[in-house]
């Protein structure tokens, strides 16, 4: 569905293209359907749409999201059934952000329960998908720990350097001068 969308936008918008043997097998599709040519520029923008204004839209639009309540299993169907022109790429890239958010993992780690779009408690959250959220917080969190230490440590060097060059500079100009 998804590729159909965008090669039927490129084509028409792409009359004169060199593929002439897909525009006449596509052009009489286009009249026998006259929907499709009023659905087609409005997956367009979804489709050029970015992951990250895709969430905006998808907080904006959806309590789950806005609240960043832990997501039903399978909310990606039901983001395919109420946007029909979403790009599949984009949806994941974007539930891959938010799924993926700090914010979120701390909501996980506590829930007990998955929501739906418009923030209907559904099916109970497992034990493992509780402990995967602490887990993934706590290498984020360790992550950053050793990303802060190895910048002090550089920085701790850098500071022994200067010192330690400073000092030869003192001991050159001492025994130069006499």
């Amino acid at each position: 569905m998804n590729t159909n969308t965008p090669a039927e936008s490129v084509d028409t918008t792409a009359a004169p293209a060199t593929p002439d043997a897909q525009q006449p097998t596509q052009s009489p599709a286009e009249p026998a359907a006259p929907a499709a040519p009023v659905a087609a520029p409005a997956a367009a923008p979804a489709s050029g749409q970015s992951a990250r204004s895709l969430l905006k839209q998808l907080q904006q639009e959806y309590p789950a999201f806005r609240d960043c309540l832990p997501l039903s299993i399978g909310i990606d169907k039901q983001l395919q059934a109420r946007m029909p022109g979403l790009d599949k790429k984009t949806m994941r890239a974007a539930l891959g952000i938010h799924t993926g958010s700090m914010r979120y993992l701390r909501a996980m780690e506590k829930a007990k329960v998955r929501y739906d779009l418009d923030g209907t408690a559904g099916a109970e959250v497992p034990e493992a998908h509780r402990l995967h959220a602490k887990e993934q917080l706590q290498q984020r969190f360790k992550k950053e720990a050793d990303r802060k230490k190895a910048e002090r440590d550089a920085a701790l060097e850098e500071e022994n350097n200067r010192k330690r060059q400073e000092k030869l500079q003192a001991l050159a100009s001492k025994f130069s001068k006499t």
